[in-house]
């Protein structure tokens, strides 16, 4: 169960570019310590190291008690990761686990892509600091001609406790609803996935390399959201679509009334919510449609809806929700909807 509250992410998430994306949905001005959070420009390196990765994550020996004698025995071959600052133990691993520290993987590598056109944008911790990204953003939101305001980033993101493998991937963040998109809508976006081993500083170089992939990130989906916004769908297209996306149940019961549930939160989203009713009737009103249920109106359990968010950005699972959007809208329409990768 994740322990994120309000104070935590109030306190252990830095967000900047807010004259140009607004506060984040977890803001409270009265959870703002000395040092608000929230940052009108870009938030600075120095900032990201001080409030947020000011402290190591130890290798540490693993004990278990002695059923015959009550001491305390090792346990071979097994390391815990600790908290330098608080001993809050992040995870337990064999000893062939290779911790990547923040500053180093997370800082490191992405501040040598920061120049004039390129700063962190976000910066936080999740899971009591077992969970760290860093994202670098342009300044400027890009707007296109059909009304889609975006922000192109690459984010960088690794954990102590075993849930991600140190990970650089393009994203998009969709300034009107604050959701991630799938900056590769076709085909998988890029990444580069590197594991918690002995030789994972082998692959630093191809990590950086990934890096350079946030310039193209705009060109592409801008592209993606004209096509979508050409496509039209009529309101009996609409209702085809959410008997495939959320096909209700032959029996009543407790499906029965999840199923309508979330057919009516689509259909309201659909027509009145300003972060989609703009673009009902074509292929991107649909895409915002599911997007944003799924943000910010689907129940979330096991977890805050910040934290879970998050995890699907960085596992795949935005990329896996936008394309299967994609795949049931092609099937109701009958016709290919974007072009797919080779």
């Amino acid at each position: 169960m994740s322990k994120e509250t309000l104070e935590w992410l109030n306190a252990n998430t830095l967000i900047g570019f807010t004259e140009k994306r607004g506060t984040a949905w977890h803001y409270r001005a009265a959870l703002q310590g000395e040092e608000p959070n929230h940052y009108p420009g870009p938030i600075p390196v120095e900032n990201v190291k001080r409030r947020l990765f000011g402290w190591d994550a130890l290798s540490r020996p693993v004990y278990v008690e002695d059923p015959v004698t009550g001491g305390l025995v090792t346990i071979p071959e097994r390391q815990a990761i600790v908290r330098s600052d608080t001993g809050h133990v992040m995870g337990i691993f064999s000893d062939g686990y290779e911790p990547h520290p923040y500053v180093e993987w997370l800082i490191g590598t992405i501040g040598r892509l920061l120049d004039d056109d390129l700063s962190i944008g976000s910066a936080g911790l999740l899971r009591n600091g077992a969970v760290a990204w860093v994202s670098v953003e342009v300044p400027e939101n890009i707007v296109t001609p059909e009304g889609v305001e975006f922000r192109p980033h690459l984010v960088g993101a690794t954990s102590f406790d075993g849930s991600l493998a140190t990970t650089f991937k393009r994203v998009v963040t969709n300034v009107v609803c604050d959701n991630t998109m799938a900056a590769g809508l076709a085909e998988r976006g890029q990444q580069v996935k590197i594991k918690h081993s002995k030789h994972s500083k082998l692959r630093l170089n191809e990590a950086r390399d990934a890096l350079n992939i946030v310039y193209q990130v705009a060109d592409d989906f801008a592209e993606q959201v004209k096509r979508l916004c050409e496509i039209s769908v009529s309101d009996r297209q609409w209702a085809t679509f959410l008997d495939e996306f959320a096909p209700m149940p032959t029996e009543r019961g407790r499906s029965w009334s999840l199923a309508e549930t979330k057919r009516q939160v689509l259909n309201r989203l659909w027509r009145h919510d300003d972060r989609v009713s703009p673009w009902a009737g074509s292929g991107w009103g649909v895409m915002q449609a599911v997007n944003t249920y799924v943000h910010h109106e689907q129940t979330v359990r096991g977890a805050c809806r910040a934290e879970r968010n998050f995890l699907r950005t960085v596992t795949g699972g935005v990329d896996d929700l936008d394309r299967e959007t994609i795949r049931v809208l092609e099937k109701v329409l009958d016709h290919p909807v974007l072009s797919r990768a080779a």
